[in-house]
């Protein structure tokens, strides 16, 4: 079969995105782009508008008149028309959309006390706008038969997102937010698999069906279900029921994880971990913490660890579910046919872990990244700013209230420096800050000398913004495949048990975050 169509679109698109470009950099839109506030992200248009652009016009014209056999190259061209729509569809979001809400937002007037306007209550930026969007083409418009292939590769670009997001992770912080995961996550994912079985077995669903549910519920969505599959032998429509659960589910979470976030005052680490632990699909648990904090990584990367942790879980599920459905129907007195648990998990596991831990061990060698970088930080003293005379003072007049003989040395050495001279310094000034003995005043200069000597790289500062706007692409992609009809397939019971065990989960992964998980690493 030959899928890749001729037909104009993605020349279309081509077209469109260089005429943009030639608007954006001949000035012709600056007067709308100050209305909106956008002039910072001017580069970044002229710059997507053009390579993409390139793309879809040389490509475009390859695809309308030329010749096309079946084979590989045939399937992935094919969608390319597709995955140029999702990126017209998010930048259209990114650029336009989600600044006129924030207008509209604004001119309206705070909603809460704290200056708290609608589109931050309701997280309504470029992420959620773009799932909306997508939710929206699909349900309502549909998407075109040359852009389908591309809509159904699109999750490539979250998974693809989630590997290269290894590279952004420094050892001490992969380390403790590991241990933390482990906990959090082993008590959830064990406890909620044994809730849904328990459930299934009251109320009468089939072995089957409650051991494809269990996985999808309680590990980590749509990858575990089709790896707990074969291993329960559960049919086609109760995978369906499954998945079809999964997405009500999940979709609900995504929209609604923010907004409770923001409201519970949360910050990144706290909704990272809640997010990875109570969203049931690891691309909802994507879309949840960008819509938290679209314009920073942060949060995501909490988020991933918690979500990696839960897919780690995964062969100790599928092997539990082997035993167990084999037991439940020798008692029923029904003959099972064998399966190969290992081949299973060897084949069903997702590969996108493999990668993220691949790409963590070559970021800790520094191929990335400068060496000892930390969060897109790393520390560099040779162009920073020295303190000022009145910053001098405000720390000579409080010194005496310092004990310890190494931060004694440590701030006379900064008075006479008048800046931070080594990591190891810099690790005992911020060790004077969070002790609390000193003023507020004397620890704003504290951090002022921090600050002066970490800064972001500038490859990784370009490349965090390549990374935003693949996963920006992914989950606007995500959205198009959203339909109503995939929502209607979660039918009675399976929906009521995964209703019941993910709201459990979300309510009492909260607690537990907002009681245990603190702000720092």
């Amino acid at each position: 079969m030959v899928y890749t169509r001729k037909n104009p679109a993605l020349l279309i698109i081509g077209v469109i995105m260089l005429v943009y470009w030639l608007a954006v950099s001949t000035g012709m839109l600056d007067g709308l782009l100050k209305v909106l506030k956008t002039t910072g992200s001017k580069p970044e248009m002229i710059q997507l508008s053009l390579i993409f652009g390139v793309v879809g016009v040389v490509i475009g014209l390859w695809q309308w008149f030329g010749s096309h056999t079946e084979g590989e190259l045939d399937y992935y061209s094919s969608a390319i028309a597709g995955g140029m729509f999702i990126l017209l569809v998010a930048m259209l979001v990114r650029w336009y959309l989600d600044p006129l809400v924030r207008l509209a937002s604004t001119a309206i007037g705070p909603v809460i006390p704290g200056k708290r306007y609608i589109h931050g209550v309701f997280g309504l930026n470029y992420i959620v706008l773009g799932i909306v969007a997508g939710m929206i083409i699909v349900n309502v418009f549909k998407i075109p038969d040359w852009a389908q292939n591309g809509v159904r590769i699109s999750r490539l670009g979250l998974k693809t997102g989630v590997i290269l997001l290894g590279t952004l992770y420094s050892l001490g912080e992969l380390v403790q937010l590991g241990k933390l995961s482990v906990v959090l996550i082993g008590f959830f994912v064990l406890g909620s698999v044994g809730l849904v079985l328990w459930m299934g077995s009251r109320r009468h669903i089939s072995n089957s069906m409650g051991g494809v549910l269990s996985a999808g519920v309680g590990v980590c969505g749509v990858s575990a279900a089709v790896a707990a599959a074969p291993v329960v032998q559960a049919k086609s429509e109760e995978i369906a029921y499954t998945i079809g659960t999964i997405l009500v589910f999940g979709v609900i979470c995504m929209f609604l994880f923010p907004v409770i976030g923001h409201l519970l005052g949360m910050g990144y680490i706290q909704f990272g971990a809640w997010a990875g632990t109570g969203i049931l699909n690891s691309a909802q648990v994507a879309g949840a913490a960008l819509a938290f904090q679209p314009r920073g990584i942060e949060t995501l990367k909490v988020a991933e660890i918690f979500n990696i942790t839960r897919v780690l879980f995964l062969p100790i599920i599928v092997l539990w579910l082997a035993v167990w459905y084999v037991r439940r129907e020798a008692a029923a007195g029904v003959t099972v046919q064998q399966v190969d648990t290992s081949r299973v998990i060897f084949e069903k596991f997702p590969l996108f872990v493999l990668g993220f831990i691949l790409m963590f061990a070559l970021s800790s060698t520094g191929i990335f990244a400068p060496a000892q970088h930390y969060q897109g930080r790393y520390f560099d003293n040779s162009k920073s700013k020295l303190l000022e005379e009145k910053d001098l003072n405000t720390l000579k007049a409080e010194s005496g209230k310092l004990q310890r003989d190494d931060e004694k040395q440590a701030l006379a050495r900064l008075l006479e420096s008048k800046k931070t001279q080594s990591i190891n310094h810099d690790t005992t000034l911020r060790g004077i800050v969070n002790s609390g003995v000193l003023s507020k005043d004397a620890n704003t200069v504290l951090t002022k000398a921090h600050n002066a000597v970490y800064h972001t790289a500038k490859k990784i500062s370009a490349f965090r913004k390549w990374l935003a706007w693949l996963f920006a692409f992914g989950l606007t992609g995500l959205g198009m495949q959203i339909t109503m009809a995939a929502m209607r397939q979660a039918g009675g019971q399976p929906l009521v048990i995964g209703g019941v065990v993910g709201t459990a989960k979300a309510v009492f992964s909260l607690i537990v975050v907002l009681l245990f998980v603190r702000e720092t690493i």
